[in-house]
């Protein structure tokens, strides 16, 4: 049997502070949501530069692609209802002051602080922000 399977990427902003970076979706499925920023990758872009250029254009956040942890791979299938969609998830972590400004798919972005998230979040990003915060954990727990 064919199955077509989408690729895409999806980003964590946080800060130093102690916030994430969420969007509000302005389409459907789960039009209304708050969800991390994300997107298809592109045909021949790399799945980094991907993850940057989605995060700039849905919320006006720029970094740099190299700058960006791979956190891993969400492939469940039926995560989204549009059909079949693997995301590569990454972590960024940008300066306490960063602007933002809801852009393309975005009908608003807001940081939220980690101890007032959103209590239903799109798709599985309640579990990739899960495993970003287990990564920046285990980070801190190891510097020097």
């Amino acid at each position: 049997m064919f199955e077509t399977i989408r690729l895409t990427t999806d980003v964590v902003a946080t800060t130093p502070a102690g916030r994430v970076l969420l969007i509000e979706r302005g389409w459907p499925p789960f039009e209304g949501a708050w969800a991390l920023t994300g997107g298809k990758a592109e045909p021949g872009e790399a799945l980094d530069e991907a993850a940057a250029r989605e995060l700039a254009e849905e919320t006006g956040v720029r970094i740099d692609p190299a700058d960006l942890l791979q956190l891993g791979t969400w492939d469940i299938p039926g995560r989204d209802p549009r059909g079949r969609y693997v995301t590569v998830a990454y972590l960024a972590v940008v300066p306490d002051d960063t602007a933002i400004a809801a852009g393309d798919d975005a009908r608003t972005a807001r940081w939220w602080r980690l101890d007032g998230l959103p209590e239903q979040l799109a798709f599985d990003h309640a579990a990739i922000l899960a495993a970003a915060f287990r990564a920046q954990a285990a980070d801190v727990g190891t510097a020097t």
